[in-house]
């Protein structure tokens, strides 16, 4: 009997060209969640924002890609990813001039919403592609571990690129940055991307698109209001109004056949736990990202542009990770290589709990190891996710994926934040109030009594931010080993899946695609 992956088409240059044009707006859509760190100073004095409206400012992007992920993963299954793809595009660089020259707190919110929209089109879009374009199992496992590094070095390389771009131009240029890429992209997508999409996709459930915004974004600003404010009535009553609109969303697509999330996704048996450990390694990569960026620049006392800078330090390590676990995964159970990627970022959290007032090379090795892990875990669990789905629900596969990396991104940011807060807090029980509340309020405090006795207020929050890093470091170790234990479980024996056994019988219109294609 023929083993189906070994007659799997393999790719050749020319898949292999369109997978680098489809890393042009993943690198855009990962870089404009940070590109705005150093221009807000700017933006804050010529745009005269109010408190509330710089939050939107830098909020309005990341709730509308992530309300939107499931509906446009489930639209690009039906009109196709590529069509998908080249109208984000449209409108991200659309919105990227927009947001360049406006001329209002209102008009950037606005333009940042519709960055936000294109997101939420090219985040799915460029995934389900990379599983379109590679049938061979070693193939698309490679190209997916490329995918996931590069969407890691995107939001670190967005800090830096913005500092680099407000040294030289106005704050707008940080959005200029996109237009360029945006063209190139409409230019060659048609060229080089076959077109892909489900050829039985059945009726766009409509109500289905309100019910997931509602589900997803309480969600999502509760965690993010906890991280920053702490367990308020109003975060709760968020979290729990996103979770009831959750539980209807869920009961709704359980009972119709025209569901946007469709029940044969979860057939496979790798899907459903590749979505839960991608969720938990976004967790950590971005709760750890909570305390590093802040220990840079609060701690250390470097400047935005310095820490920027040495945060990409990591990254020649991080480049590594993924396709040295896709080579292991191809000679051993994937379940531990991806057990293994845990305990190496947990790992990196123990470093980061040995952290003092004074490591920058043991807080850089700590993140390092940690995000190497991650991208480990994270390369390898959506390959399996993506494989074990039906080629034709690729988008919808890919959309879930992205969804699971913001809840648990958020998550991340709420649950070892407020272990690091409440730390912090209790040992500054007798300080002045701003500088109880966070760090950066008692650099401000500092500043203002100055002299000696400011420096003592600064060295005592110093060391009460640190002891709350060390805490969170340790909660974060424990909850990795766990996930290594939970992943040696629940992945054992399961192997690439054959893309082609994979694939119902409907999907024979995408292969016609790809026949068309060469």
């Amino acid at each position: 009997m023929t083993n189906p992956a070994a007659t799997a088409r393999l790719a050749g240059r020319r898949e292999w060209t369109a997978f680098t044009v489809l890393l042009l707006p993943l690198l855009l859509v990962s870089m404009d969640v940070s590109v705005l760190y150093f221009a807000i100073p700017a933006i804050t004095e010529q745009l005269d924002p109010s408190a509330t409206q710089q939050l939107w400012i830098f909020d309005s992007y990341a709730f509308a890609l992530s309300g939107l992920l499931i509906t446009m993963g489930s639209l690009g299954d039906r009109i196709g990813r590529r069509r998908l793809l080249l109208i984000g595009a449209g409108a991200f660089g659309i919105a990227s001039v927009g947001a360049a020259y406006a001329t209002s707190a209102e008009m950037l919110i606005a333009a940042r919403v519709l960055l936000g929209v294109g997101g939420a089109t090219l985040m799915p879009s460029t995934l389900a592609l990379v599983r379109n374009l590679f049938q061979d199992a070693k193939q698309r496992g490679k190209a997916i571990a490329i995918w996931s590094g590069a969407m890691t070095g995107g939001i670190a390389l967005g800090s830096v690129l913005s500092g680099v771009m407000l040294n030289h131009f106005w704050w707008g240029s940080v959005f200029l940055i996109n237009v360029p890429a945006m063209v190139l992209l409409l230019a060659l997508v048609p060229v080089l991307v076959p077109e892909f999409k489900d050829p039985a996709p059945g009726r766009f459930d409509l109500w289905s698109v309100p019910l997931s915004m509602a589900a997803v974004l309480p969600v999502v600003y509760g965690l993010k209001e906890i991280a920053a404010e702490g367990f308020e009535p109003l975060h709760l009553a968020c979290l729990a109004v996103g979770l009831l609109f959750g539980y209807v969303f869920v009961r709704r697509q359980r009972s119709r056949d025209d569901a946007m999330v469709s029940r044969s996704l979860f057939r496979g048996r790798g899907f459903g736990a590749g979505i839960a450990l991608n969720t938990l390694a976004a967790f950590a990569m971005l709760g750890s990202a909570y305390f590093t960026t802040q220990y840079l620049q609060s701690v250390l006392g470097m400047g935005t542009l310095e820490a920027a800078l040495w945060s990409l330090a990591p990254s020649v390590v991080i480049g590594a990770a993924a396709p040295v676990s896709a080579v292991l995964a191809q000679k051993t159970d994937r379940a531990y290589v991806v057990a293994g990627g845990f305990v190496l970022a947990a790992a990196g959290f123990t470093l980061i709990g040995l952290v003092d007032t004074d490591s920058l090379w043991l807080i850089l090795a700590g993140a390092g190891v940690l995000a190497s892990g991650i991208v480990t875990v994270m390369s390898l669990v959506s390959d399996m996710a993506l494989g074990a789905a039906p080629a034709a629900k690729a988008g919808s596969a890919a959309s879930l994926l992205e969804t699971g990396t913001e809840f648990g991104g958020a998550l991340g940011m709420a649950v070892l934040g407020s272990l690091g807060t409440a730390v912090y807090r209790s040992d500054l029980a007798d300080a002045e109030p701003a500088a109880r509340e966070t760090l950066g309020g008692a650099v401000a405090t500092a500043h203002q009594i100055g002299g000696a006795a400011g420096e003592q207020v600064l060295a005592l929050a110093r060391e009460a931010f640190v002891h709350g890093m060390q805490y969170a470091a340790w909660g974060g170790t424990a909850l990795l080993l766990g996930a290594a234990v939970l992943a040696a479980a629940l992945l054992r024996g399961i192997g690439a899946p054959a893309p082609a056994a994979a694939e119902p019988a409907g999907a024979t219109g995408a292969r016609a695609h790809e026949a068309a294609y060469n």
